[in-house]
């Protein structure tokens, strides 16, 4: 790309050694965050994102080690406060942390809370240090900040900041802080989260200025504009890649399945991914309308974008085959992004947003299905769909929160079986172990097991979902956000579909009540159980190739049963071992 006339030259190995300092200040704030963090969603779970922007909102780097979805949308925020702070007359000043949740202006969704810090040098802004963080409770209508998902708008769903000073020029704004505090469950918990933000992005500002001060403005500038454009370079020669053409998938998520309004259940999720040269158009005309009183819309920038961008690049830019790729602005030149306003993907405020996350997962396995068609070897089959759980209850005048992500699992891909009990596509957080969940609520985990039994089967099979049950040692409650009761995840190229999840009330002596994939916050006594099952992978493969020792060894692992491995995949295991004989005639006569 031509030089830009206040653009000075630079040599790339500059340039890279620059790249690689950004991407180090960005995951050493990022673990700064974590260690200094109160709660498990963030200390644990690592559900945090961490990213070096651009004065003019051009991500720079991010926090490889956290969740895309938490440090794609960064550039978005920046860019929502910038707009949302002209239109106001203010001005960003040395000194200044601003916060900022907006799911209409950058933001992910309201209870992912981002601290920015404007870095200055000699007088003029140059970059922002920033993370965002998922917070337990944001003061919506309900404890926790999940399982929201009876949020009527916007306003249902918690404290709305929008580019909001927390410190004007160094100064601690107090009234902001004292809303926080009479406003938010846990407070103590979540503004100490917010606070260890504050400190990490001060640290990410204080790591860039020393990068500048070594390198010089005038140098720093022209190589974050040199790694833009080896990232554009790198995603538009993937691209050619791709043979040129129009690819068209379609999935569907549960929306409310046990509602009776129509237009709130089974809804489906539409992407035609048109490549021509180096160029990349993703289009999802064809997505169900947005639900206007329910909170399973998706922002198109914070969600849905990061959804269609870290498939993609995943996808065509595995690291696996090329290596190390730097994660900037560049990468996402080559793309175009469409949604029709007023559908699910590019909703119109004040449409609720704030149980996001599980659609905006489905976004990206339906670009991957979409991809399928014209890179086969280059995908996994369907994904089991997430949950997140928020249990929480009250000690005296406090509140205890706890946020879970249960995990889904991997479809199979070409050579390689799917993922087991992982958080899937951009989500890419981890597990709670069950030790910190005992230690400090009053929840006991009595289960933590793979699901034996049900599984995608395919050449490459898809992951097995786990089992994890809950219970409440004091009287609480609980809600849930989540997908993939209704729709089986797809399989590919001759696989067979994966399982779908469930989610079951155990109270003792009633029984055991089935519940649907979202569920409101609902009351649970001492010693009733929350049973959560996870979702089967879809399958890749014809499952009659499959390896006979690859199913031996699941059948010993006591994952599959001798005969699921006869129907499913013909192979005939007797007294532990492989008849092949049997194998070869079961297989023969398909």
């Amino acid at each position: 790309m031509p030089l830009h006339a206040d653009q000075q030259r630079i040599d790339p190995v500059t340039a890279n050694v620059i790249q690689g300092a950004l991407e180090n200040i960005a995951i050493e704030m990022g673990y700064k965050l974590m260690r200094m963090s109160y709660s498990s969603i963030i200390r644990e779970s690592e559900d945090f994102g961490a990213a070096l922007v651009d004065a003019e909102g051009h991500g720079l780097a991010e926090s490889a080690q956290s969740t895309p979805l938490q440090s794609g949308p960064i550039p978005g925020y920046i860019r929502g406060i910038r707009k949302i702070m002209a239109e106001r007359g203010e001005v960003v000043c040395p000194g200044d942390v601003i916060m900022h949740n907006d799911a209409y202006s950058g933001a992910s969704h309201g209870p992912d809370v981002a601290f920015i810090v404007p870095v200055f040098v000699d007088g003029e802004l140059v970059a922002y240090s920033a993370n965002t963080a998922h917070h337990l409770d944001i003061g919506a209508l309900s404890p926790g900040s999940c399982g929201i998902v009876d949020a009527l708008d916007a306003y249902a769903e918690g404290l709305q900041f929008k580019a909001i000073k927390v410190y004007d020029q160094g100064r601690k704004v107090e009234p902001v802080w004292t809303i926080l505090r009479d406003n938010i469950r846990a407070s103590d918990l979540v503004v100490g989260d917010m606070e260890a933000q504050i400190a990490a992005a001060r640290i990410g500002a204080d790591r860039l200025l020393e990068l500048i001060g070594r390198h010089g403005v005038g140098t720093f500038k022209a190589a974050c504009a040199e790694i833009m454009d080896i990232a554009e370079r790198l995603m538009r020669h993937a691209i050619t890649q791709v043979p040129d053409g129009v690819y068209r998938a379609e999935t569907a998520i549960d929306g409310f399945a046990d509602d009776p309004d129509p237009a709130r259940r089974n809804l489906p999720i539409v992407a035609t991914i048109t490549v021509a040269g180096s160029d990349l158009i993703v289009d999802l005309a064809g997505t169900a309308p947005q639900v206007p009183d329910r909170p399973i819309n998706m922002p198109l920038d914070g969600t849905v974008d990061v959804a269609v961008w870290l498939t993609v690049r995943s996808i065509l830019l595995d690291t696996a085959v090329h290596g190390h790729i730097p994660v900037n602005a560049g990468l996402l030149r080559p793309i175009t992004l469409r949604a029709p306003k007023g559908c699910l993907a590019n909703p119109v405020f004040p449409a609720p947003t704030i149980a996001r996350f599980c659609p905006g997962n489905q976004v990206a396995d339906t670009v991957m299905k979409a991809l399928a068609l014209a890179v086969p070897d280059q995908v996994a089959a369907g994904i089991g769909q997430l949950k997140v759980i928020a249990f929480s209850g009250l000690t005296g005048e406090s509140h205890w929160v706890h946020m879970e992500i249960f995990e889904g699992s991997y479809g199979g891909r070409a050579g390689m079986d799917g993922m087991d009990a992982v958080d899937t596509l951009y989500a890419n957080t981890r597990n709670n172990p069950i030790e910190d969940i005992e230690t400090h609520l009053p929840l006991t985990v009595d289960r933590y097991e793979l699901r034996e039994d049900v599984v995608g089967a395919g050449k490459w099979r898809g992951g097995f979902g786990s089992v994890r049950a809950f219970t409440f040692v004091q009287d609480g409650g609980a809600s849930v956000e989540g997908e993939g009761h209704v729709f089986r995840p797809w399989g590919f190229a001759g696989g067979a579909p994966g399982q779908p999840a469930r989610l079951d009330h155990v109270t003792g002596a009633d029984g055991t009540r089935a519940l649907p994939s979202k569920v409101p916050y609902f009351a649970i006594k001492a010693g009733e159980t929350f049973l959560a099952t996870g979702p089967a992978g879809g399958g890749y493969g014809d499952p009659f190739e499959r390896s006979p020792d690859a199913v031996l060894d699941d059948v010993l692992d006591d994952l599959i049963t001798p005969e699921t491995a006869r129907r499913d995949f013909g192979v005939v295991i007797t007294d532990g071992a492989i008849d092949h004989a049997a194998t070869t005639a079961l297989r023969a006569a398909r």
